[in-house]
Protein backbone atom coordinates (compact mmCIF):
# COMPACT_ATOMS: atom_id res chain seq x y z
CA UNK A 1 0.00 0.00 0.00
CA UNK A 2 1.07 3.50 -0.88
CA UNK A 3 0.37 5.68 2.49
CA UNK A 4 0.61 9.76 2.02
CA UNK A 5 1.65 12.23 4.57
CA UNK A 6 1.19 15.82 3.52
CA UNK A 7 1.68 18.19 5.52
CA UNK A 8 -0.33 19.91 8.26
CA UNK A 9 -2.33 23.14 6.87
CA UNK A 10 -4.52 24.04 10.17
CA UNK A 11 -3.40 27.20 11.59
CA UNK A 12 -0.35 26.57 13.93
CA UNK A 13 -0.69 23.32 13.73
CA UNK A 14 3.49 22.14 13.62
CA UNK A 15 2.66 17.94 14.16
CA UNK A 16 2.58 15.18 11.74
CA UNK A 17 1.17 11.98 11.35
CA UNK A 18 4.36 10.05 11.01
CA UNK A 19 7.71 10.05 12.62
CA UNK A 20 11.19 8.61 10.25
CA UNK A 21 10.76 5.24 12.76
CA UNK A 22 7.17 4.59 11.53
CA UNK A 23 7.88 5.15 8.17
CA UNK A 24 10.69 2.51 7.83
CA UNK A 25 8.88 0.05 9.56
CA UNK A 26 6.06 0.06 6.87
CA UNK A 27 8.92 0.03 4.67
CA UNK A 28 9.92 -3.32 5.95
CA UNK A 29 7.02 -4.43 5.64
CA UNK A 30 6.69 -3.76 2.21
CA UNK A 31 4.70 -0.84 1.78
CA UNK A 32 5.91 2.64 0.24
CA UNK A 33 5.76 5.78 2.21
CA UNK A 34 5.29 9.57 0.56
CA UNK A 35 5.85 12.11 3.07
CA UNK A 36 5.29 16.04 1.63
CA UNK A 37 8.25 18.86 1.56
CA UNK A 38 8.55 20.27 4.92
CA UNK A 39 5.82 18.08 6.72
CA UNK A 40 8.09 17.15 9.77
CA UNK A 41 9.59 20.86 10.11
CA UNK A 42 7.38 21.70 12.81
CA UNK A 43 8.47 18.55 15.04
CA UNK A 44 11.94 19.05 14.29
CA UNK A 45 12.17 16.37 11.75
CA UNK A 46 13.94 17.04 8.40
CA UNK A 47 13.03 15.88 4.86
CA UNK A 48 16.15 14.14 4.60
CA UNK A 49 15.46 11.57 7.93
CA UNK A 50 12.43 10.74 6.47
CA UNK A 51 14.30 9.75 3.03
CA UNK A 52 17.14 7.85 5.05
CA UNK A 53 13.89 5.94 6.60
CA UNK A 54 12.75 4.92 2.98
CA UNK A 55 9.98 7.99 1.95
CA UNK A 56 9.98 9.66 -1.10
CA UNK A 57 9.84 13.52 -0.31
CA UNK A 58 6.96 14.84 -2.42
CA UNK A 59 7.09 18.39 -3.79
CA UNK A 60 3.59 19.63 -2.23
CA UNK A 61 -0.07 18.03 -1.03
CA UNK A 62 -1.57 17.58 -4.36
CA UNK A 63 1.42 14.87 -4.84
CA UNK A 64 0.34 12.82 -1.57
CA UNK A 65 -3.03 12.98 -2.16
CA UNK A 66 -2.86 12.18 -5.72
CA UNK A 67 -0.67 9.48 -5.26
CA UNK A 68 -1.84 7.78 -1.91
CA UNK A 69 -4.11 4.82 -1.01
CA UNK A 70 -4.02 5.68 2.62
CA UNK A 71 -3.54 9.10 3.67
CA UNK A 72 -2.11 9.55 7.01
CA UNK A 73 -2.99 12.90 8.83
CA UNK A 74 -3.30 14.61 12.40
CA UNK A 75 -5.91 17.29 12.07
CA UNK A 76 -8.95 16.94 10.31
CA UNK A 77 -8.64 17.78 6.61
CA UNK A 78 -8.94 21.38 6.07
CA UNK A 79 -11.28 23.35 3.04
CA UNK A 80 -8.28 23.50 0.51
CA UNK A 81 -7.74 20.35 1.19
CA UNK A 82 -11.19 18.80 0.36
CA UNK A 83 -10.64 19.11 -3.53
CA UNK A 84 -7.50 16.67 -3.40
CA UNK A 85 -9.90 13.89 -1.83
CA UNK A 86 -10.53 10.67 -3.97
CA UNK A 87 -13.06 8.70 -3.83
CA UNK A 88 -12.22 5.39 -2.50
CA UNK A 89 -9.55 6.76 -0.64
CA UNK A 90 -8.29 5.34 3.01
CA UNK A 91 -8.00 8.73 5.30
CA UNK A 92 -7.39 8.37 8.87
CA UNK A 93 -6.87 11.25 11.11
CA UNK A 94 -8.72 13.35 13.95
CA UNK A 95 -12.13 14.22 12.21
CA UNK A 96 -14.38 15.60 14.84
CA UNK A 97 -17.18 15.39 12.31
CA UNK A 98 -20.27 15.72 15.27
CA UNK A 99 -19.71 19.65 15.45
CA UNK A 100 -18.68 19.86 11.75
CA UNK A 101 -21.31 19.43 9.22
CA UNK A 102 -19.42 21.02 6.61
CA UNK A 103 -16.47 18.94 7.00
CA UNK A 104 -18.88 15.86 7.03
CA UNK A 105 -20.43 16.88 4.25
CA UNK A 106 -17.44 17.14 1.96
CA UNK A 107 -16.22 13.68 2.70
CA UNK A 108 -19.35 12.07 2.27
CA UNK A 109 -19.18 13.89 -0.99
CA UNK A 110 -16.02 13.23 -1.71
CA UNK A 111 -16.80 9.93 -0.96
CA UNK A 112 -13.29 8.66 1.15
CA UNK A 113 -13.43 5.75 3.86
CA UNK A 114 -12.80 8.23 6.65
CA UNK A 115 -11.64 6.60 10.24
CA UNK A 116 -11.26 8.74 13.33
CA UNK A 117 -8.50 8.38 15.77
CA UNK A 118 -11.23 9.91 18.66
CA UNK A 119 -13.54 7.30 17.88
CA UNK A 120 -11.51 4.04 18.17
CA UNK A 121 -12.42 2.64 21.21
CA UNK A 122 -11.40 -0.39 23.49
CA UNK A 123 -13.55 -2.91 24.86
CA UNK A 124 -12.84 -1.25 28.11
CA UNK A 125 -13.98 2.25 26.62
CA UNK A 126 -10.93 3.76 26.78
CA UNK A 127 -9.60 5.52 23.75
CA UNK A 128 -6.18 4.71 22.81
CA UNK A 129 -5.61 6.86 20.21
CA UNK A 130 -7.57 9.83 22.27
CA UNK A 131 -5.83 9.23 25.12
CA UNK A 132 -2.38 10.61 24.26
CA UNK A 133 -3.53 13.78 23.10
CA UNK A 134 -6.00 13.90 25.44
CA UNK A 135 -2.81 13.92 28.35
CA UNK A 136 -0.82 16.78 26.78
CA UNK A 137 -4.11 18.81 25.74
CA UNK A 138 -4.63 18.68 30.15
CA UNK A 139 -1.67 18.85 30.91
CA UNK A 140 -1.78 22.13 28.68
CA UNK A 141 -5.03 23.48 29.79
CA UNK A 142 -3.53 24.32 33.15
CA UNK A 143 -0.05 26.16 31.55
CA UNK A 144 -2.98 27.99 29.70
CA UNK A 145 -5.37 29.04 32.45
CA UNK A 146 -2.39 30.06 34.61
CA UNK A 147 -1.78 32.77 31.38
CA UNK A 148 -5.22 33.97 31.02
CA UNK A 149 -5.59 34.55 34.80
CA UNK A 150 -2.78 37.18 34.58
CA UNK A 151 -3.79 40.82 34.35
CA UNK A 152 -2.34 41.40 30.59
CA UNK A 153 -4.34 38.56 29.57
CA UNK A 154 -7.77 40.02 30.83
CA UNK A 155 -7.39 37.61 34.08
CA UNK A 156 -8.06 37.72 37.82
CA UNK A 157 -4.44 38.31 38.34
CA UNK A 158 -4.49 35.44 40.05
CA UNK A 159 -1.22 32.99 41.00
CA UNK A 160 -2.71 29.37 40.62
CA UNK A 161 -0.19 28.28 43.49
CA UNK A 162 -1.09 31.67 45.82
CA UNK A 163 2.00 32.55 48.27
CA UNK A 164 2.00 32.38 52.24
CA UNK A 165 -0.08 34.37 53.38
CA UNK A 166 -2.96 34.76 50.57
CA UNK A 167 -4.87 31.52 49.08
CA UNK A 168 -4.24 29.76 46.09
CA UNK A 169 -6.34 30.13 42.60
CA UNK A 170 -9.80 27.92 42.77
CA UNK A 171 -9.25 25.29 39.86
CA UNK A 172 -13.08 23.52 38.64
CA UNK A 173 -12.47 20.66 36.33
CA UNK A 174 -15.69 19.64 34.51
CA UNK A 175 -14.79 15.95 33.38
CA UNK A 176 -12.68 13.52 35.23
CA UNK A 177 -11.67 11.86 32.22
CA UNK A 178 -8.04 12.00 30.74
CA UNK A 179 -7.67 15.24 30.16
CA UNK A 180 -9.95 16.17 33.64
CA UNK A 181 -7.59 14.06 35.82
CA UNK A 182 -3.88 15.37 33.91
CA UNK A 183 -5.65 18.61 34.10
CA UNK A 184 -6.10 18.30 37.91
CA UNK A 185 -2.61 16.57 38.18
CA UNK A 186 -0.74 19.76 37.35
CA UNK A 187 -3.30 21.91 38.72
CA UNK A 188 -2.57 20.29 42.25
CA UNK A 189 1.23 20.05 41.79
CA UNK A 190 1.02 23.76 41.25
CA UNK A 191 -0.78 24.23 44.70
CA UNK A 192 -3.88 25.41 43.09
CA UNK A 193 -6.92 24.42 44.73
CA UNK A 194 -8.79 21.87 42.95
CA UNK A 195 -12.43 20.43 42.06
CA UNK A 196 -13.52 17.84 39.87
CA UNK A 197 -17.26 17.14 38.61
CA UNK A 198 -18.02 13.97 37.08
CA UNK A 199 -21.67 12.29 36.32
CA UNK A 200 -19.97 8.99 37.42
CA UNK A 201 -19.59 8.19 41.19
CA UNK A 202 -17.11 5.37 40.75
CA UNK A 203 -14.43 7.66 38.69
CA UNK A 204 -14.81 10.26 41.33
CA UNK A 205 -13.68 7.45 43.67
CA UNK A 206 -10.93 6.48 41.74
CA UNK A 207 -9.57 9.73 41.28
CA UNK A 208 -9.78 10.34 45.48
CA UNK A 209 -7.50 7.34 45.35
CA UNK A 210 -5.33 8.74 42.79
CA UNK A 211 -4.83 11.68 44.10
CA UNK A 212 -4.76 11.21 47.61
CA UNK A 213 -7.32 13.16 48.91
CA UNK A 214 -5.47 16.85 47.29
CA UNK A 215 -8.73 17.31 45.50
CA UNK A 216 -12.29 17.50 46.14
CA UNK A 217 -14.37 14.91 44.03
CA UNK A 218 -18.09 16.47 43.38
CA UNK A 219 -20.95 14.92 41.57
CA UNK A 220 -21.67 16.62 38.58
CA UNK A 221 -25.28 18.20 38.22
CA UNK A 222 -26.78 21.53 37.47
CA UNK A 223 -26.73 22.99 41.22
CA UNK A 224 -23.46 21.65 41.76
CA UNK A 225 -21.93 22.87 38.32
CA UNK A 226 -23.24 26.37 39.69
CA UNK A 227 -21.86 26.53 43.00
CA UNK A 228 -18.54 25.59 41.55
CA UNK A 229 -18.15 28.23 39.04
CA UNK A 230 -19.02 30.82 41.63
CA UNK A 231 -16.14 29.76 43.16
CA UNK A 232 -13.97 29.25 40.41
CA UNK A 233 -10.91 31.25 39.28
CA UNK A 234 -9.97 29.30 36.38
CA UNK A 235 -12.50 26.31 35.00
CA UNK A 236 -11.40 23.56 32.95
CA UNK A 237 -14.23 22.01 30.59
CA UNK A 238 -12.85 18.48 30.08
CA UNK A 239 -16.09 16.92 29.14
CA UNK A 240 -16.21 13.77 25.92
CA UNK A 241 -19.10 11.82 24.48
CA UNK A 242 -17.19 9.13 22.37
CA UNK A 243 -18.03 10.84 18.54
CA UNK A 244 -20.75 12.73 19.45
CA UNK A 245 -21.21 16.83 20.24
CA UNK A 246 -20.02 17.25 23.92
CA UNK A 247 -22.79 18.26 26.09
CA UNK A 248 -22.90 22.36 27.22
CA UNK A 249 -22.52 22.06 30.80
CA UNK A 250 -22.12 25.74 31.28
CA UNK A 251 -24.89 27.91 29.73
CA UNK A 252 -24.31 31.88 29.01
CA UNK A 253 -26.60 32.90 31.61
CA UNK A 254 -23.95 31.06 34.18
CA UNK A 255 -21.19 33.11 33.23
CA UNK A 256 -22.65 35.58 35.46
CA UNK A 257 -22.42 33.61 38.25
CA UNK A 258 -18.63 33.66 37.96
CA UNK A 259 -15.85 36.47 39.40
CA UNK A 260 -14.58 38.83 37.06
CA UNK A 261 -11.76 37.90 35.26
CA UNK A 262 -11.87 34.30 36.36
CA UNK A 263 -10.79 32.22 32.67
CA UNK A 264 -12.49 29.68 31.03
CA UNK A 265 -10.04 26.74 28.96
CA UNK A 266 -12.27 24.45 27.06
CA UNK A 267 -10.07 21.98 25.84
CA UNK A 268 -13.47 20.16 24.78
CA UNK A 269 -14.03 22.49 21.88
CA UNK A 270 -13.09 19.99 19.08
CA UNK A 271 -16.16 18.75 19.72
CA UNK A 272 -18.27 21.54 20.17
CA UNK A 273 -17.25 22.97 23.71
CA UNK A 274 -19.11 22.28 26.83
CA UNK A 275 -19.54 25.62 27.34
CA UNK A 276 -22.23 27.81 25.33
CA UNK A 277 -20.04 30.36 24.19
CA UNK A 278 -17.26 28.54 23.37
CA UNK A 279 -16.22 29.31 19.71
CA UNK A 280 -12.83 27.63 18.26
CA UNK A 281 -9.83 30.14 18.62
CA UNK A 282 -5.98 29.58 17.31
CA UNK A 283 -2.66 30.15 18.65
CA UNK A 284 -2.19 33.19 17.28
CA UNK A 285 -5.46 34.57 18.88
CA UNK A 286 -6.20 32.51 21.63
CA UNK A 287 -8.32 34.52 24.19
CA UNK A 288 -11.56 36.40 23.99
CA UNK A 289 -13.80 38.01 26.56
CA UNK A 290 -17.70 37.46 27.35
CA UNK A 291 -19.35 39.00 30.39
CA UNK A 292 -16.60 39.56 31.87
CA UNK A 293 -15.38 35.73 31.70
CA UNK A 294 -12.07 35.42 29.74
CA UNK A 295 -12.15 32.31 27.47
CA UNK A 296 -9.28 30.15 26.15
CA UNK A 297 -10.45 27.42 23.10
CA UNK A 298 -7.91 26.59 21.05
CA UNK A 299 -8.75 23.61 18.84
CA UNK A 300 -4.97 22.09 18.42
CA UNK A 301 -3.43 23.04 21.97
CA UNK A 302 -1.10 19.74 21.32
CA UNK A 303 0.02 21.16 17.99
CA UNK A 304 1.96 23.92 19.93
CA UNK A 305 4.29 20.91 21.83
CA UNK A 306 4.75 19.65 18.50
CA UNK A 307 8.03 17.23 18.92
CA UNK A 308 5.93 15.74 22.02
CA UNK A 309 2.92 15.59 20.74
CA UNK A 310 4.02 14.03 17.45
CA UNK A 311 5.87 11.09 18.98
CA UNK A 312 3.13 9.85 21.38
CA UNK A 313 0.81 10.28 18.78
CA UNK A 314 2.63 8.10 16.95
CA UNK A 315 3.48 5.47 19.06
CA UNK A 316 -0.41 5.50 19.61
CA UNK A 317 -1.34 5.47 15.92
CA UNK A 318 1.50 3.28 13.99
CA UNK A 319 -0.08 0.02 15.01
CA UNK A 320 -3.07 0.58 13.64
CA UNK A 321 -1.28 2.33 10.40
CA UNK A 322 0.28 -1.27 10.11
CA UNK A 323 -2.90 -3.17 10.41
CA UNK A 324 -4.24 -0.98 7.68
CA UNK A 325 -1.64 -1.35 5.16
CA UNK A 326 -1.08 -4.93 5.89
CA UNK A 327 -4.67 -6.27 5.47
CA UNK A 328 -6.61 -3.76 3.75
CA UNK A 329 -9.28 -1.99 5.43
CA UNK A 330 -12.11 -4.23 5.52
CA UNK A 331 -10.30 -7.44 7.12
CA UNK A 332 -8.56 -5.36 9.47
CA UNK A 333 -11.61 -4.16 10.62
CA UNK A 334 -13.21 -7.41 10.96
CA UNK A 335 -10.35 -8.45 13.03
CA UNK A 336 -10.37 -5.64 15.40
CA UNK A 337 -14.02 -4.04 16.57
CA UNK A 338 -12.23 -1.68 17.99
CA UNK A 339 -10.46 -0.29 14.88
CA UNK A 340 -14.07 -0.73 13.07
CA UNK A 341 -15.55 1.61 15.50
CA UNK A 342 -13.21 4.27 14.23
CA UNK A 343 -15.14 3.99 10.73
CA UNK A 344 -17.03 7.56 10.81
CA UNK A 345 -17.84 7.53 6.99
CA UNK A 346 -18.09 5.07 3.85
CA UNK A 347 -18.05 6.26 0.71
CA UNK A 348 -20.89 8.32 1.10
CA UNK A 349 -22.38 6.91 3.71
CA UNK A 350 -22.26 7.68 7.84
CA UNK A 351 -21.07 4.34 9.74
CA UNK A 352 -21.24 5.84 13.12
CA UNK A 353 -24.42 6.15 15.27
CA UNK A 354 -23.38 9.19 16.99
CA UNK A 355 -22.26 11.35 14.28
CA UNK A 356 -25.16 10.71 12.31
CA UNK A 357 -27.64 11.43 15.00
CA UNK A 358 -25.95 14.59 15.85
CA UNK A 359 -25.65 15.80 12.21
CA UNK A 360 -29.24 14.28 11.30
CA UNK A 361 -27.52 11.85 8.54
CA UNK A 362 -28.65 8.92 7.88
CA UNK A 363 -26.76 6.01 9.40
CA UNK A 364 -25.17 2.90 8.03
CA UNK A 365 -23.84 -0.22 10.34
CA UNK A 366 -19.95 -0.56 10.37
CA UNK A 367 -21.27 -4.31 9.94
CA UNK A 368 -23.03 -3.77 6.63
CA UNK A 369 -21.01 -1.10 4.95
CA UNK A 370 -18.25 -3.95 5.13
CA UNK A 371 -20.31 -6.58 3.97
CA UNK A 372 -18.80 -7.89 0.81
CA UNK A 373 -16.03 -6.08 0.88
CA UNK A 374 -12.47 -7.58 0.57
CA UNK A 375 -10.42 -4.41 0.40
Amino acid sequence: MLIGVPAEVKPHEYRVALVPSGVRALVESGHRVIVQAGAGRGSGIDDADYARAGARIAPDAAAVFGEADLVVKVKEPQPEEWPLLREGQLLFAYLHLAPDPRLARALLDRKVIGIAYETIELPDRSLPLLTPMSEVAGRMSIQAGARALENVSGGRGVLLSGVPGVEPAKVVVLGGGVVGSNAARVAAGMGADVTILDVNVQRLRDLDNLFGGRVRTVASNRYSVEAALAEADLVIGAVLVVGARTPRLVTRQMLRLMKRGAVIVDVAVDQGGCVETTRPTTHADPMYEVDGVVHYCVANMPGAVARTSTFALTNATLPYIRKLADRGYAKAMREDPALARGLNVWLGQCTHAAVARDLGLDYLPVERALEGTEV
